[in-house]
Protein backbone atom coordinates (compact mmCIF):
# COMPACT_ATOMS: atom_id res chain seq x y z
CA UNK A 1 0.00 0.00 0.00
CA UNK A 2 2.79 2.60 -0.64
CA UNK A 3 3.41 4.04 -4.46
CA UNK A 4 6.30 6.43 -3.33
CA UNK A 5 6.44 9.29 -6.22
CA UNK A 6 5.00 6.95 -8.84
CA UNK A 7 1.31 7.11 -8.07
CA UNK A 8 -1.55 8.67 -9.40
CA UNK A 9 -3.62 11.51 -7.43
CA UNK A 10 -6.50 9.21 -7.74
CA UNK A 11 -4.79 6.29 -6.16
CA UNK A 12 -2.97 8.32 -3.30
CA UNK A 13 -6.74 9.30 -2.55
CA UNK A 14 -7.83 5.23 -2.54
CA UNK A 15 -4.49 5.18 -0.12
CA UNK A 16 -5.27 7.86 2.05
CA UNK A 17 -8.98 6.96 2.93
CA UNK A 18 -8.31 3.10 3.65
CA UNK A 19 -5.69 4.31 6.33
CA UNK A 20 -7.88 6.57 7.44
CA UNK A 21 -10.60 3.85 7.81
CA UNK A 22 -8.08 2.05 9.90
CA UNK A 23 -6.82 5.20 12.04
CA UNK A 24 -3.35 5.25 10.78
CA UNK A 25 -3.53 9.38 10.56
CA UNK A 26 -0.08 10.18 10.14
CA UNK A 27 0.36 7.55 6.58
CA UNK A 28 -3.01 9.07 5.64
CA UNK A 29 -2.21 12.51 6.17
CA UNK A 30 0.76 12.09 4.14
CA UNK A 31 -1.47 10.79 1.07
CA UNK A 32 -3.82 13.48 1.17
CA UNK A 33 -0.63 16.12 1.31
CA UNK A 34 -0.29 14.48 -2.07
CA UNK A 35 -3.62 15.09 -3.24
CA UNK A 36 -3.13 18.42 -2.68
CA UNK A 37 -5.90 17.94 0.23
CA UNK A 38 -4.15 20.44 2.76
CA UNK A 39 -6.60 21.16 5.23
CA UNK A 40 -7.91 17.51 5.20
CA UNK A 41 -4.01 16.32 5.45
CA UNK A 42 -4.02 19.22 8.40
CA UNK A 43 -6.50 17.39 10.45
CA UNK A 44 -5.04 14.22 10.73
CA UNK A 45 -1.48 15.28 11.32
CA UNK A 46 -2.68 17.47 14.41
CA UNK A 47 -4.88 14.19 15.49
CA UNK A 48 -1.42 12.42 15.86
CA UNK A 49 -0.41 14.84 18.71
CA UNK A 50 3.49 16.56 18.87
CA UNK A 51 5.23 14.10 16.95
CA UNK A 52 3.81 14.93 13.42
CA UNK A 53 3.97 18.53 14.46
CA UNK A 54 6.25 19.05 11.76
CA UNK A 55 4.69 17.37 9.19
CA UNK A 56 1.87 19.73 9.91
CA UNK A 57 4.29 22.43 9.22
CA UNK A 58 5.58 20.72 5.87
CA UNK A 59 1.77 21.18 5.10
CA UNK A 60 1.75 24.99 5.11
CA UNK A 61 4.93 25.03 3.06
CA UNK A 62 3.83 23.33 0.51
CA UNK A 63 0.28 25.22 0.39
CA UNK A 64 2.28 28.35 -0.16
CA UNK A 65 0.18 29.23 -3.10
CA UNK A 66 -3.03 28.15 -2.08
CA UNK A 67 -6.10 30.11 -0.71
CA UNK A 68 -5.98 27.84 1.95
CA UNK A 69 -2.98 28.70 3.83
CA UNK A 70 -4.03 31.76 6.19
CA UNK A 71 -7.00 29.44 7.42
CA UNK A 72 -4.20 26.41 7.27
CA UNK A 73 -1.75 28.56 9.56
CA UNK A 74 -4.66 29.43 12.14
CA UNK A 75 -5.71 26.11 12.35
CA UNK A 76 -1.69 25.18 13.03
CA UNK A 77 -1.01 28.27 15.47
CA UNK A 78 -4.66 27.66 17.19
CA UNK A 79 -3.04 24.20 17.79
CA UNK A 80 0.29 25.18 19.30
CA UNK A 81 -1.02 27.51 21.50
CA UNK A 82 -3.74 24.74 22.87
CA UNK A 83 -6.45 27.16 22.41
CA UNK A 84 -8.83 23.77 21.90
CA UNK A 85 -6.78 21.60 24.88
CA UNK A 86 -5.54 23.98 27.00
CA UNK A 87 -2.05 22.21 26.63
CA UNK A 88 0.52 24.66 24.87
CA UNK A 89 2.75 22.86 23.09
CA UNK A 90 6.87 22.87 22.91
CA UNK A 91 7.74 26.70 21.78
CA UNK A 92 10.31 25.24 19.25
CA UNK A 93 7.01 24.45 16.77
CA UNK A 94 5.97 27.93 17.10
CA UNK A 95 9.63 29.23 16.06
CA UNK A 96 8.92 26.50 13.22
CA UNK A 97 5.49 27.61 12.12
CA UNK A 98 7.27 31.26 12.16
CA UNK A 99 10.00 30.20 9.73
CA UNK A 100 8.35 28.07 7.62
CA UNK A 101 5.44 31.30 6.65
CA UNK A 102 8.11 34.03 6.31
CA UNK A 103 7.46 35.58 10.01
CA UNK A 104 11.13 36.50 10.96
CA UNK A 105 10.65 38.67 13.03
CA UNK A 106 8.18 36.67 15.12
CA UNK A 107 10.56 33.76 14.68
CA UNK A 108 13.39 35.66 16.21
CA UNK A 109 11.71 36.95 19.52
CA UNK A 110 10.04 33.01 19.78
CA UNK A 111 13.80 31.74 19.15
CA UNK A 112 15.33 34.47 21.75
CA UNK A 113 12.91 32.89 23.91
CA UNK A 114 13.72 29.50 23.69
CA UNK A 115 17.02 29.97 23.55
CA UNK A 116 16.69 31.48 27.40
CA UNK A 117 15.11 28.71 28.48
CA UNK A 118 17.63 26.44 27.30
CA UNK A 119 20.35 28.82 28.67
CA UNK A 120 18.44 28.37 32.26
CA UNK A 121 18.98 24.25 32.64
CA UNK A 122 22.32 24.44 30.58
CA UNK A 123 21.62 24.19 27.30
CA UNK A 124 24.08 26.45 25.79
CA UNK A 125 25.20 24.72 22.86
CA UNK A 126 21.49 24.16 21.76
CA UNK A 127 20.38 27.72 22.34
CA UNK A 128 23.86 29.20 20.41
CA UNK A 129 22.76 26.99 17.18
CA UNK A 130 19.19 28.11 17.15
CA UNK A 131 20.23 31.30 17.73
CA UNK A 132 22.89 31.59 15.00
CA UNK A 133 20.04 29.51 12.28
CA UNK A 134 17.89 32.57 13.17
CA UNK A 135 20.46 34.97 12.60
CA UNK A 136 21.53 33.43 9.11
CA UNK A 137 17.84 33.45 7.80
CA UNK A 138 17.45 36.79 9.26
CA UNK A 139 20.63 37.81 7.43
CA UNK A 140 19.71 35.37 4.27
CA UNK A 141 16.33 37.56 3.54
CA UNK A 142 18.06 40.99 4.27
CA UNK A 143 16.28 41.67 7.64
CA UNK A 144 17.77 43.74 10.88
CA UNK A 145 19.00 41.73 13.01
CA UNK A 146 17.36 42.24 17.00
CA UNK A 147 19.67 43.43 19.46
CA UNK A 148 18.03 40.80 22.06
CA UNK A 149 18.61 38.32 19.90
CA UNK A 150 22.45 39.31 19.00
CA UNK A 151 23.20 40.28 22.79
CA UNK A 152 22.63 36.62 23.87
CA UNK A 153 24.54 34.93 20.72
CA UNK A 154 27.43 36.96 21.65
CA UNK A 155 26.80 36.22 25.34
CA UNK A 156 26.44 31.86 24.37
CA UNK A 157 29.42 32.56 22.13
CA UNK A 158 31.41 33.78 24.79
CA UNK A 159 31.12 31.30 26.87
CA UNK A 160 31.56 28.20 24.26
CA UNK A 161 34.30 29.54 22.73
CA UNK A 162 36.18 29.47 26.47
CA UNK A 163 36.87 25.68 26.42
CA UNK A 164 38.67 26.55 23.04
CA UNK A 165 40.98 29.31 24.26
CA UNK A 166 41.96 27.44 27.08
CA UNK A 167 43.00 24.50 25.16
CA UNK A 168 44.98 27.12 22.88
CA UNK A 169 46.74 28.42 26.09
CA UNK A 170 45.07 31.86 25.31
CA UNK A 171 44.36 32.20 29.18
CA UNK A 172 43.60 35.88 29.10
CA UNK A 173 41.55 35.94 26.37
CA UNK A 174 39.64 32.91 28.36
CA UNK A 175 39.40 35.01 31.45
CA UNK A 176 38.32 38.23 29.56
CA UNK A 177 35.21 35.87 28.17
CA UNK A 178 34.84 34.64 31.63
CA UNK A 179 34.25 37.92 32.71
CA UNK A 180 31.87 38.58 30.17
CA UNK A 181 29.43 35.82 31.43
CA UNK A 182 30.21 36.81 35.07
CA UNK A 183 28.45 39.89 34.29
CA UNK A 184 25.53 38.31 33.80
CA UNK A 185 25.90 35.44 35.71
CA UNK A 186 22.27 35.16 36.31
CA UNK A 187 21.70 33.92 33.02
CA UNK A 188 23.70 30.96 33.62
CA UNK A 189 21.63 29.87 37.17
CA UNK A 190 22.56 26.10 36.19
CA UNK A 191 26.27 26.22 36.36
CA UNK A 192 26.88 29.67 38.32
CA UNK A 193 29.69 28.34 40.73
CA UNK A 194 31.57 26.65 38.04
CA UNK A 195 31.77 29.39 35.78
CA UNK A 196 32.96 32.00 38.87
CA UNK A 197 35.68 29.02 39.93
CA UNK A 198 36.25 28.59 36.16
CA UNK A 199 36.33 33.02 36.12
CA UNK A 200 39.02 33.13 39.23
CA UNK A 201 41.35 30.05 37.59
CA UNK A 202 41.60 31.58 34.16
CA UNK A 203 42.06 35.03 35.65
CA UNK A 204 44.84 34.14 37.49
CA UNK A 205 46.86 32.39 34.98
CA UNK A 206 45.94 34.84 33.06
CA UNK A 207 47.66 37.44 35.57
CA UNK A 208 44.36 39.54 35.67
CA UNK A 209 44.90 39.21 39.81
CA UNK A 210 42.85 41.88 40.53
CA UNK A 211 40.34 40.09 38.83
CA UNK A 212 40.63 36.89 40.04
CA UNK A 213 40.15 38.09 43.11
CA UNK A 214 36.93 39.94 43.04
CA UNK A 215 35.16 36.54 41.34
CA UNK A 216 36.87 34.62 44.25
CA UNK A 217 35.15 37.26 46.83
CA UNK A 218 31.83 36.31 45.10
CA UNK A 219 32.46 32.69 45.46
CA UNK A 220 32.41 32.59 49.10
CA UNK A 221 28.96 34.37 49.11
CA UNK A 222 27.18 31.43 51.25
CA UNK A 223 24.85 30.40 48.81
CA UNK A 224 28.38 29.72 46.24
CA UNK A 225 30.75 28.41 48.91
CA UNK A 226 29.54 24.92 50.14
CA UNK A 227 29.41 24.13 46.32
CA UNK A 228 33.12 25.40 45.35
CA UNK A 229 34.97 22.25 44.56
CA UNK A 230 37.25 21.08 47.35
CA UNK A 231 40.33 20.71 45.06
CA UNK A 232 40.36 24.00 44.24
CA UNK A 233 38.41 25.71 47.62
CA UNK A 234 41.29 26.01 49.51
CA UNK A 235 43.29 27.86 46.81
CA UNK A 236 40.68 30.52 46.58
CA UNK A 237 40.29 30.89 50.15
CA UNK A 238 43.80 31.66 50.14
CA UNK A 239 42.92 34.40 47.05
CA UNK A 240 40.68 36.32 48.93
CA UNK A 241 42.72 36.61 52.20
CA UNK A 242 45.80 38.45 50.13
CA UNK A 243 43.64 41.07 48.18
CA UNK A 244 46.23 42.39 45.11
CA UNK A 245 46.71 46.38 44.59
CA UNK A 246 46.13 46.97 40.89
CA UNK A 247 45.86 44.93 37.71
CA UNK A 248 47.73 45.53 34.58
CA UNK A 249 45.33 47.62 32.04
CA UNK A 250 43.61 45.62 29.24
CA UNK A 251 45.05 45.88 25.76
CA UNK A 252 43.13 48.94 23.77
CA UNK A 253 42.77 48.53 19.55
CA UNK A 254 41.22 51.11 17.24
CA UNK A 255 37.69 50.77 17.12
CA UNK A 256 36.92 50.17 13.12
CA UNK A 257 33.85 52.63 13.11
CA UNK A 258 35.85 56.09 14.66
CA UNK A 259 39.39 54.83 15.15
CA UNK A 260 39.14 55.38 19.01
CA UNK A 261 41.49 53.19 21.10
CA UNK A 262 39.00 50.39 22.83
CA UNK A 263 39.67 47.38 25.60
CA UNK A 264 40.00 44.71 23.00
CA UNK A 265 36.96 42.51 25.25
CA UNK A 266 34.79 45.79 24.81
CA UNK A 267 32.16 45.35 21.99
CA UNK A 268 30.57 49.04 22.13
CA UNK A 269 33.01 51.61 21.08
CA UNK A 270 32.74 54.64 24.39
CA UNK A 271 33.30 57.28 21.33
CA UNK A 272 31.15 57.01 19.06
CA UNK A 273 28.39 54.42 20.17
CA UNK A 274 28.78 51.74 18.06
CA UNK A 275 28.28 48.32 18.44
CA UNK A 276 31.54 46.43 17.64
CA UNK A 277 31.19 42.91 15.60
CA UNK A 278 33.12 40.37 18.10
CA UNK A 279 35.66 38.05 16.75
CA UNK A 280 34.25 34.26 16.86
CA UNK A 281 37.29 33.23 17.92
CA UNK A 282 38.61 35.24 20.70
CA UNK A 283 35.70 37.32 21.62
CA UNK A 284 37.75 40.08 20.94
CA UNK A 285 36.29 43.01 18.69
CA UNK A 286 37.39 43.35 15.42
CA UNK A 287 39.74 45.72 14.14
CA UNK A 288 40.52 47.45 11.25
CA UNK A 289 43.48 45.95 8.60
CA UNK A 290 43.00 42.15 10.68
CA UNK A 291 39.62 41.63 9.33
CA UNK A 292 38.27 38.21 7.76
CA UNK A 293 34.96 36.00 7.41
CA UNK A 294 34.21 32.27 7.79
CA UNK A 295 33.90 31.18 4.46
CA UNK A 296 30.94 28.88 5.49
CA UNK A 297 28.86 31.37 7.74
CA UNK A 298 30.43 34.55 7.05
CA UNK A 299 30.86 35.68 10.64
CA UNK A 300 33.58 38.06 11.74
CA UNK A 301 36.88 36.91 12.67
CA UNK A 302 40.49 38.34 13.20
CA UNK A 303 42.33 37.21 10.19
CA UNK A 304 45.52 36.56 12.43
CA UNK A 305 43.52 34.48 13.94
CA UNK A 306 41.43 32.47 11.54
CA UNK A 307 44.63 32.20 9.40
CA UNK A 308 45.68 30.15 13.05
CA UNK A 309 42.92 28.00 12.89
CA UNK A 310 42.86 27.09 9.71
CA UNK A 311 46.95 26.19 9.80
CA UNK A 312 45.67 24.10 12.78
CA UNK A 313 43.05 22.55 10.80
CA UNK A 314 40.27 23.43 12.78
CA UNK A 315 36.85 23.72 12.19
CA UNK A 316 34.96 27.80 12.84
CA UNK A 317 33.70 27.80 16.35
CA UNK A 318 30.32 29.58 15.13
CA UNK A 319 29.19 27.29 12.58
CA UNK A 320 31.25 23.85 13.08
CA UNK A 321 32.46 24.11 9.31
Amino acid sequence: KTLGDKGTEEQYLRLARYYESEEKFAAAGRNYARCHMHAKAMRLFLRCGEEEIESAIKIVKAARTSPERPMLVRMLHAYLLGEKDGKPKEPKFVYLLYMAIGDHQKASKTAVIIATQEQKIGGYRTAHDLLFETLNELRNNKIAVPNELMRTLTLLHSYIIVRKLVERKKHKDAARMLIRVCKNISKFPAHTVPILTSCVIECARGGLKKSAYEHAVKLMQPEYRPKILQKVRKSIEKMVRRPPTKEEEEEVSPCPFCHFKVPNSLLTCPQCKNDIPFCLITGRHMVPGDFSLCPSCNTTALHSEMSQLAEAGQPCYMCKK
